[in-house]
């Protein structure tokens, strides 16, 4: 994990004392009115929402040395690489609803650029090979990359289901029922190249139904979506710093809290009281918890007391976890094809170190010699139990069938992060399942006495993206802010179930449930 300073933070406190490093004695119990714990995108626009509210005293308590979350970057020589976030994933098309993340972008001049999916070299065993056809009619998310509209069928098919109440299915159920039958290694890349790579996890471990409505959501105009554009964060600030100088605009040092790992959670009615890795207590009135479903499903990492209601653990327990891993290497000079893309097919395994970007190019960073290949699911699981030398070994017998007869050196420099190894993420972003209803979503977000929750993982129309944690943070922020102020707490919807004597999920109930 890349450990660096907040300097573009720190700087908008010049005339006020230090951010604090530990919980300070000078804290007393019930200082706060509200502790926010996790300084990612949701913990710090939620309390930009109690500050336009009025409320001061409130406290971000935040694990690593700088905000920012999943926004994760990673220097690399001289090189700032997003070892998390690296997009921003639809942006607005006409004067139709705008991406805030990508307002933040605008109004913070993210650098970005855009991808040409396009420029792919394809590969196998035996080194270049052209299943350019396999990709093309290989059924996807809508847009997919390099893909056939008249074949990007599922979103489609899943609103006929919705239209004829017919129950949720997982995506690969979903594909076979088009007829769409993986037939050879060709066929897998492919998928694995518009699902998995997109979800982090295969078509068996996500629902049909609920994949559809994200990816319109956030890149159908036509169905409320924002765009079909997706910008690449190619920053050298890193992409998190849209975040931490929107942060900055706000924020006192007396608000942020870094350094400080949760350990115990104890929560009742009448207040919150939140115990440190460092022994320190803090008490508040109210708690807002961002962490990762990950994290919620991995009580030995934060202990809850009392243990949540059955009707929240199942919720919990229910959503999935996906794993996003890119292997970055540098190498003094570029051996590779000058394609921004390349798809690998492995004859044996799939979604076996599959897609390989070049940011030695002149659309990134040219002479970077950086080459990355992103894993993702239980195959970034599996690596992550190895050693570096051995993630190594694989990644170099991969290259040497790409590129056979080259002799290729051993890289000057290997980063990837062990996302659901980390204690404070156990994975990179969330993925609903066939078996998760929209009660169970609803169930996530519901607040349990006077412990809130928020993140991406909460949000039904853009989980697993950085604008469902923004705006679910908003929400949190906002109830939050309306039971400090004394008008009034919403009631918690927690284990009120619509459909208890139903199989069918209340799809056609989201907007009136998730208001």
């Amino acid at each position: 994990m890349l450990s660096v300073l907040l300097t573009s933070f720190l700087a908008s406190f010049a005339t006020a004392s230090p951010l604090p490093t530990s919980a300070s004695p000078r804290w007393t119990s019930d200082t706060y009115d509200v502790l926010i714990l996790g300084g990612g995108v949701a913990g710090v626009m939620a309390a930009q929402q109690l500050h336009e509210a009025g409320i001061e005293n409130y406290l971000i308590v935040e694990a690593r040395d700088e905000l920012g979350g999943r926004m994760h970057s990673y220097k690399l020589d001289n090189y700032t690489v997003e070892v998390g976030c690296n997009w921003v994933q639809g942006t607005q098309t006409g004067n139709g609803p705008i991406n805030p993340i990508y307002s933040l972008a605008l109004k913070h001049k993210l650098v970005t650029t855009t991808n040409n999916w396009e420029d792919l070299q394809f590969y196998d065993e035996k080194g270049h090979t052209d299943f350019k056809d396999a990709v093309r009619l290989s059924v996807g998310r809508s847009p997919a990359p390099g893909a056939d509209a008249a074949t990007d069928d599922l979103p489609l098919l899943s609103g006929e289901r919705i239209d004829n109440r017919k129950v949720d299915l997982n995506a690969r159920s979903g594909y076979s029922l088009m007829g769409h039958r993986i037939k050879d290694k060709y066929d897998w890349a492919s998928e694995y190249y518009h699902f998995d790579w997109e979800w982090a996890q295969a078509p068996e471990q996500s629902s049909w139904i609920a994949t559809s409505f994200n990816n319109n959501f956030t890149f159908d105009a036509s169905r409320g979506g924002f765009s079909d554009e997706n910008l690449l964060s190619v920053d050298q600030k890193g992409f998190k710093h849209i975040l931490q100088d929107e942060a900055a605009t706000f924020l006192k040092a007396s608000n942020v809290l870094l350094s400080s790992t949760v350990k115990d959670i104890n929560y009742s009615d009448s207040g919150v009281s939140v115990k440190l890795e460092s022994g320190d207590e803090l008490k508040a009135k109210y708690a807002l918890v961002t962490f990762s479903v990950g994290v919620l499903q991995h009580p030995e990492d934060v202990k809850f007391e009392p243990a949540f209601p059955d009707w929240k653990q199942e919720a919990i327990d229910a959503m999935k976890m996906g794993t996003y891993t890119k292997i970055f290497l540098q190498w003094e000079e570029k051996f590779w094809d000058d394609n921004e893309m390349g798809l690998y097919a492995d004859p044996y395994r799939r979604g076996y170190y599959p897609v390989w970007q070049s940011l030695d190019h002149e659309r990134f960073f040219p002479g970077s010699g950086i080459y990355f290949v992103t894993i993702t699911g239980d195959e970034s699981e599996r690596v992550e139990n190895l050693s570096d030398e051995q993630v190594l070994e694989e990644v170099m017998g991969v290259l040497k069938n790409m590129y056979p007869g080259k002799d290729i050196p051993r890289p000057k420099n290997m980063h990837f992060n062990r996302w659901y190894n980390d204690k404070l993420t156990r994975g990179a972003f969330s993925n609903w399942p066939a078996s998760f209803y929209v009660e169970h979503q609803d169930n996530l977000r519901a607040h349990v006495n006077n412990l809130y929750f928020a993140g991406e993982h909460t949000s039904f129309e853009f989980y697993g993206y950085l604008q469902g944690a923004y705006l679910e943070g908003q929400k949190a922020g906002k109830a939050i802010a309306s039971c400090v102020n004394g008008k009034g707490c919403v009631k918690s919807t927690g284990g009120d179930f619509h459909n208890k004597n139903e199989y069918f999920p209340q799809w056609y109930n989201v907007q009136e449930v998730h208001k």
